[in-house]
C-alpha cells in the first residue's frame, strides 16, 4: 500500500538510497513493515520459510530499498505461465496457495506477489523505484508483461453507492482518490478487469482487485529459428544532381556510385529522388511534354531491372525514386522498392499535381500499402502525396515505422510544403520520415528546368529525438548522400510512455479514417 505523505525527518536525513536484492536476514524487519502495512488484512506478514523459498527459486524477483541502511521498501515476484490461468484468477490460486509452485522460469508474465513500504518512507517515490527495478527486469528477462491484483482499499467506502468498475473509473477521472490504484495508474499501468475473491480477509477492498498490467514493448516472441531483425536502421538518401546524360548506360553508372558509395556505410536503405531519370527525356525534347514522357516510361522496366540487380550485389534495400509507367494505356508516377533478397514491389503516386495532369497526361493510382522489409515496416509516398495527412495515417495505422518520400520540387515554395508536411507526418504519426530530391537544372528538357532541394530525415519531437525533429540535414541544393541512423525501439517507447500519445489519444468515438479500395 502506497500513500502520499512524506516524513520530512527521512526526507532530509538520507545519505544513501539502493536497491538490494531480498536476503533472509531481512525477515524480522520485513515482518514489522508489513504488521504496520496491512493491519486490516489476517496473517499480514510472509514467513520466513516463504521468503527463503521465494529468494531460493527467484532470487532477482525479490528486493528490498533502502534507505541510510534501513529497510523502506519491499518488492516480491515470481514468473508465471499466464496462459495456464484465466483473468479471473484469485490470488492463491495466482500463488500455488502461496506455495509458489507456480513460479517456473520458463513463463511468461512476472506476477507481482507483493509491494509495500514502511509509513516513515512513504511520499520519497521509493515505489517507484521497485516498480522501475520491475520493468527493467521485465524487459531483462523479455517477458511479455507485469501483471498483478492491485487492492481497492478504499472501495469499502463507496461499496454501497457504485459497482468496483465506477469507482475505478471515479479513480481514474480523479473523482476519487485510492492511494493505491491512483498510483499505479501513474507508473503506467492499465486496468484490464475487476477480479472478484481476489484476496480472502481483505475486507477494505471487499475482496475485489483491480487486474493491472503493463506491458514490455521490447519483448520479442522466442522464434523456432533465428531471423535477423534490425533495431537501429541506417538510412542513406541520394540528393540527386540533374545533368545530361548521353544514353541509359550513363544515367546508371551515377546511380551505381551513390549505391556503392551508400552501401560502403553499410546503410540498409537507398532513397532516390522522384524522377531522377528525367535527363533521359532531352533525347525528345522536340516532342511534345505528354510524348516525351511516355518516352520516358520506355525505361523504367530496365531501370527497374538494374537497381534489383544492385540491390542483391551491395546488400541494400532500395528505394528507385519514381518513374513515369504505363499501365494498360494509363500513365502512371510509379517506384519500386528493390529488397536485398532479390524481391521487387512497386508503389504509386495517388495524387497527381494538377501540372501533372494537365502537362502530362497522368494518373493518379489507388493502392496504398505498407511494405514489410528485414527493417520492419516501411512506408512509401511520392512527393505531392505527403501533404495528404489521411495517408500516412493509413499507414501507421498498418504499423508503419518509416515513411520514405522521394521528392521533386522547382521551387523553394515547393520544397517547403513538402518539408513541412513530411514533418508533420513525423509529429502525428510517431514515425521516421526521410525526403530526398533532386538538384540543379536540365535546360533541354521541358517542364523540369530548375529545381530545389533539401534532403532530410525527421523524427518525432520528444525527449528521445533531436529538439527541433531534424535527425540529419543534406545541405540545400548541392549534390551529395546523407547517411543518418534511426532507433526504432525509440518509437515504441515514445509511443508508449511519450510526453503525448498523437496516436493512441485520437478520439476514435467522433472520427474514423479507413480506405475505401483494398
Amino acid at each position: 500500500m502506497i500513500e502520499e505523505t512524506v516524513d520530512k525527518d527521512k526526507a532530509e536525513k538520507i545519505d544513501k538510497i539502493e536497491i538490494e536484492y531480498l536476503k533472509v536476514k531481512d525477515f524480522e524487519a520485513l515482518k514489522k513493515i508489513m504488521i504496520a502495512v496491512y493491519p486490516s488484512i489476517p496473517d499480514p506478514y510472509w514467513k520466513k520459510n516463504e521468503l527463503q523459498k521465494l529468494v531460493r527459486i527467484f532470487p532477482e524477483g525479490q528486493v528490498v530499498v533502502k534507505v541510510n541502511g534501513e529497510i523502506a521498501g519491499c518488492a516480491l515476484s515470481i514468473i508465471v505461465d499466464y496462459d495456464k490461468f484465466s483473468d479471473k484468477h484469485t490470488y492463491l490460486e495466482i500463488t500455488g496457495d502461496e506455495t509458489f509452485s507456480t513460479h517456473t522460469p520458463k513463463g511468461n508474465v512476472l506476477y507481482g506477489i507483493d509491494i509495500f513500504i514502511a509509513h516513515e518512507f512513504r511520499g520519497m517515490r521509493i515505489g517507484r523505484r521497485l516498480y522501475d527495478y520491475r520493468k527493467e527486469l521485465c524487459e531483462n528477462m523479455n517477458l511479455e508483461r507485469i501483471v498483478f491484483g492491485g487492492r481497492l482499499p478504499n472501495y469499502h467506502q463507496y461499496a454501497d453507492k457504485m459497482s468496483p468498475k465506477e469507482y475505478i473509473e471515479n479513480v481514474r477521472t480523479r473523482e476519487i482518490n485510492d492511494p493505491v490504484l491512483d498510483f499505479q495508474l501513474n507508473n503506467d499501468f492499465h486496468v484490464k478487469r475487476v477480479i472478484t475473491n481476489y484476496l480472502e480477509g481483505d475486507k477494505a477492498s471487499k475482496e475485489y482487485a483491480a487486474l493491472l498490467e503493463w506491458d514490455n514493448i521490447y519483448y520479442q516472441k522466442p522464434q523456432k529459428k533465428p531471423i535477423a531483425t534490425k533495431t537501429v536502421v541506417r538510412l542513406g538518401l541520394v540528393q540527386w544532381q540533374m545533368r545530361t546524360y548521353k544514353n541509359l548506360d550513363e544515367l546508371i553508372e551515377q546511380a551505381e556510385y551513390f549505391i556503392d558509395t551508400i552501401s560502403g556505410y553499410r546503410s540498409d536503405f537507398a532513397l532516390f529522388p522522384e524522377f531522377f531519370n528525367a535527363p533521359l527525356m532531352a533525347a525528345y525534347n522536340h516532342l511534345s511534354e505528354a510524348d516525351a514522357i511516355r518516352e520516358l516510361a520506355k525505361y523504367t522496366e530496365q531501370i527497374r531491372d538494374k537497381f534489383s540487380e544492385l540491390s542483391i550485389s551491395y546488400n541494400i534495400n532500395i528505394i528507385t525514386g519514381s518513374m513515369p509507367y504505363l499501365e494498360d494505356g494509363s500513365l502512371y508516377n510509379v517506384g519500386f522498392l528493390c529488397k536485398r533478397d532479390g524481391t521487387v514491389e512497386k508503389f504509386y503516386k495517388l495524387h497527381v499535381t494538377p501540372d501533372e495532369a494537365k502537362v502530362w497526361g497522368m494518373n493518379g493510382g489507388d493502392v496504398l500499402k505498407t511494405f514489410n522489409t528485414d527493417c520492419g515496416k516501411i512506408g512509401i509516398l511520392i512527393c505531392y502525396d505527403v501533404e495528404f495527412p489521411e495517408l500516412s495515417r493509413l499507414l501507421a495505422d498498418q504499423g508503419m515505422d518509416i515513411l520514405f518520400v522521394p521528392f521533386l520540387t522547382d521551387t523553394q515554395n515547393a520544397y517547403s510544403r513538402v518539408r513541412l508536411c513530411a514533418q508533420a507526418r513525423a509529429v502525428e504519426n510517431e514515425c521516421y520520415v526521410a525526403i530526398a530530391g533532386s538538384v540543379g537544372n536540365i535546360p533541354k528538357v521541358h517542364n523540369m528546368d530548375v529545381q530545389f532541394a533539401q534532403s532530410m530525415v525527421l523524427t518525432p519531437c520528444d525527449f528521445q529525438f533531436p529538439t527541433n525533429g531534424v535527425k540529419a540535414e543534406a545541405t540545400p541544393n548541392a549534390e551529395m548522400i546523407l547517411v543518418a541512423d534511426v532507433d526504432v525501439d525509440l518509437l515504441k517507447e515514445l509511443n508508449q510512455f511519450g510526453s503525448v500519445h498523437n496516436l493512441n489519444d485520437r478520439r476514435k468515438d467522433l472520427f474514423s479514417l479507413k480506405m475505401k479500395k483494398k
